[in-house]
This record gives C-alpha cells, structure tokens and sequence, in this order.
C-alpha cells in the first residue's frame, strides 16, 4: 500500500498497469477503496495509471485546514515530484477536473494532453451544483437530491417509478459511506473539500492553456451542466468537446466514453476541434449511481 511524504502530507496512492502514463484525479469524497473504481475501469488496461486520495480524503492525510485548490493542484504536482514523472497526460473528474484544470494551469510543462469531465470553470463561465448546501441535509433527503442532480431523468417521479433500481442505488452510496466510517477526521477532510471547491474559479485563465483539451460532458448533468462545459470549450482554443448519453455518471452510462477517451490520449495528433463530429450520443449502459 504506496504512501509517499509531501511536504508534511503522508499521500496514499495506486499505480498499475503499462503503455502511456495517465494521472487521474478523482471527484467530491473519491476514495481509492471505493469500487468500482477507475482501476477496474478499461484506463487500467491501457496505460501505466496513478491515482491517489486527496488531501483530506481517503487514507491521505487530513489535515487542518483550509484547503485552496492550490493545495490540491500541487499535492499532485509534489507526487509526480516524488515518481520522477517529468510528464503525463492528465484526467480529471467533477471535482479532479476543478483541480486538472488549475494543475495544467500552474504546472502546464506537466502535462501532454488534458481530459476535463463532467467539470466546470466557475466564474464567468458557471459553477457546478453547490454541494456544500445539501452537505447537512437528512442522509434520505440529500441522496433523493443527489439523485435528481447527478442525471436530470432522475426526477422525483422517476424515482418513485423505479424503486428496485433507486435501492441498487442507495446500496451502493451507503457502502461508499461506510468506507472508513470511524475515522473521526473524515468529516472535516470532507468538508474542508466542499469548502474549497465552493470557491474555484478558473476562468479567466483558462485561455492561457496551450496543451490538447479533451472535454467530456453528459448530456443531462445537473451538477456539472452542459452549458458549463460548452462555455470552457469557447474559451479553450485548444479544446474538443464530446457530449455522451448520461448525466454526471456518464463514463458508467455511455460505453463509448472511455472507448473515446483512450483513443483520444493515444491518437498522435490532435482532432482539430472545429472538424469534430458533435454530439456522439450512444444507449445508456451501466449504473447512473449518484454523484
């Protein structure tokens, strides 16, 4: 089980597989002994894939906070210090796309290609669901609501109509939940993540970024909304934008995702965005699950 020493920050983190070298950045409350998780994901079988929990999370360190997304932008940065990875392509989800975007932004020499999903710029350019303002709610309540925002389907007469499928559902939030349950530093790592994500904001830096942007969005996000994604990709002259058939799960819904994703990392040239084919919408496939 790898931990390194970053500054005073003992990280955990997972490192498989061969081929190209791809970071990946987890979203709100990822955790690597959830699952599944991107290591049972098809990343894993074509490239030398690292992950880690973010400060906070997990069984990285927790400490006193507050956390900025500096922090967390360079927590990556000291890591990939630490393996001696000069380079690598980077992907980033919901919330590990907050933090993609402002380590491609401070350490762009670090990165090949970039894959943003299911994230927004904040600012100008639209925040994502304000979590922090359902964080407190009523453990039934704020999973009903999680389940409304992460697909837009999902509405509450959706949920009444499909009680077997909302229950698979909860089962699998509620095992989630119990990863790591006793650790009484859990809840002020998580809360200090809200904190911070309540405040990014990339946008007006986002026109700095040179390298190739892939952004991947679902079509009925409510948490990360398309029209968020659509504006990153106006201010980002390198970036291409794939809408998929899902909401904010929609690497688990839409099989040819991670199909596209793989290629795009692969591909020795860049697609020029304005000759892209948009939207590829595909059958839902898989378990929406919750944000």
């Amino acid at each position: 089980m790898p931990f390194v020493e970053l500054d005073g920050l003992r990280l955990h983190y997972l490192r498989a597989g061969t081929g190209p070298r791809l970071l990946f950045i987890s979203g709100t409350g990822g955790d690597l002994r959830q699952r599944p998780g991107v290591f049972e994901s098809p990343l894993a079988r074509e490239f030398d894939l690292l992950a880690y929990d973010q400060r906070g999370l997990g069984q990285t360190d927790k400490p006193a906070g507050p956390y900025s997304m500096r922090d967390y932008a360079d927590d990556a940065a000291r890591l990939l210090d630490t393996l001696g990875w000069n380079q690598t392509h980077v992907m980033g989800v919901s919330f590990g796309g907050m933090v993609a975007q402002e380590f491609a932004l401070r350490h762009p020499q670090r990165v090949a290609r970039l894959v943003l999903a299911c994230t927004s710029a904040g600012g100008a350019g639209g925040a994502s669901y304000p979590l922090h303002e359902i964080a407190h709610l009523p453990s039934d309540e704020r999973f009903a609501r999680q389940l409304a925002i992460s697909d837009l389907r999902q509405t509450p007469q959706w949920q009444r109509d499909n009680p077997e499928t909302v229950q698979k559902m909860l089962a699998w939030s509620t095992a989630a939940a119990q990863i790591d349950s006793g650790d009484p530093a859990r809840a002020r790592g998580a809360a200090m993540q809200l904190d911070a994500r309540r405040g990014h904001d990339t946008w007006d830096r986002l026109a700095a970024l040179r390298m190739p942007v892939l952004l991947c969005a679902g079509q009925y996000d409510g948490i990360a909304p398309l029209a968020n994604m659509e504006s990153m990709a106006g201010r980002i002259a390198s970036a291409q934008l794939r809408v998929y058939q899902g909401g904010h799960m929609f690497l688990l819904q839409d099989r040819a995702a991670y199909g596209d994703i793989i290629a795009w990392l692969k591909a020795k040239k860049s697609v020029t965005p304005r000759t892209l084919n948009l939207p590829r919408l595909v059958g839902v496939q898989g378990n929406p699950g919750i944000a």
